[in-house]
Parts: C-alpha cells; structure tokens; sequence
C-alpha cells in the first residue's frame, strides 16, 4: 500500500510560499556584505602613509590628503554607510523607504567631492545641491503618508479600533525582539 499524503496536506502545500533559490542566494549574498562591513571599513589600514600608493591594479596620488592610508579612511568612511543605506533601500518594505534617498544622496554628494581635488571646501555648498533632491522626496512622503490616512479616515473603524488593529503584542522574549526588527 501507498504512503500518500492526507489530502489536506497536500492542498495546504499549493497555499505555502516555497524559497526560491535566487532569494536564498540574494540573502546570503546581503548577509555575507553586512557582516563583513567591519572588515571592509578597516582596509584602509593596510594602505601605506605615504603620498603616493602603488599596486600592480593602479597609482593612487592622494593630492589634497597628502597621505593615501587618510584619504581612504575618508573615503571608507563615506563609502560603507552608503553600502549599507542601499541595501537598506532595496531591501525596505515600509512606505517611507524613499526617505533614504536625502542621506544616500549625501553620500554620494561626498563621494564625487573626495575624486575632486581641487575643492576645498566642498562641503559647505552640499545642501544647496541637496534641495532638489530633497524638493521631490520630502513632498512625495508627506503625499503618501496623507493617502494612509484618507484610507484610515475613511474607514468605519475609529481610529482606536485601527491602532488596535495593527498593534502587534508579543507573546515572549524573541517576539518581543522581532518586533523591533
């Protein structure tokens, strides 16, 4: 005789969401990056104290840092927590994630101002060059946040019963720990 799955079994299977492989290579991929940011910000450390940095890839001239191992500390320190606001971005499933944007566009801001030598003082105009960016996200969060709550007044529900609705109570120590994240 057969052994087959009970039929309530086998139709609950059809309903479960199966990890495709490509996401469990994706999160790897992004969890493998996160925890080895500490790593990668301290490799400016192992580049010399020195003007000018020589590999068998390239030349780095430091210019305006007078020292490469300070240029690419400079460099890290704008570099890693733009990583890390990407990878927020593309992986946030909260309706304000376009928010990032102001901070990210910073960093990059920066960035662009590092390969530029010649500016000395590049960051004093750095939000004059943000107000664009920040004049088309600041304005797009206030409307959809104000589309959640046309949703929620139009709803018969008072605003009570909707807190009650979303609110989450966690059970024990982890679901507690979950919550925040």
């Amino acid at each position: 005789m057969e052994n087959k799955q009970p039929k309530l079994k086998r139709n609950l299977e059809k309903f479960q969401p199966k990890a495709s492989k490509k996401s469990l290579v994706l999160g790897s991929v992004i969890a493998t990056i996160l925890a080895i940011t500490p790593f990668l910000f301290t490799l400016y450390e192992s580049v010399p104290k020195q003007r000018v940095w020589d590999t068998f890839l390239f030349t780095y001239d430091s210019g305006f840092w007078e020292d490469a191992n300070y240029g690419m500390w400079v460099l890290s320190s704008k570099a890693i927590p733009l990583l890390l606001l990407f990878i927020w971005f593309f992986t946030n499933r909260h309706w304000w994630y376009h928010a990032l944007l102001v901070p990210m566009f910073m960093y990059i801001y920066q960035i662009f101002g590092f390969f530029n030598d010649e500016l000395k003082f590049f960051d004093e105009l750095q939000l004059m060059y943000m107000i664009p960016v920040m004049a088309v996200v600041i304005p797009s969060i206030y409307l959809i946040r104000a589309r959640i709550f046309n949703k929620i007044n139009e709803a018969t529900k008072s605003l009570e019963e909707l807190e009650e609705e979303f609110k989450m109570s966690p059970k024990n120590f982890w679901d507690k720990i979950r919550q925040y994240f």
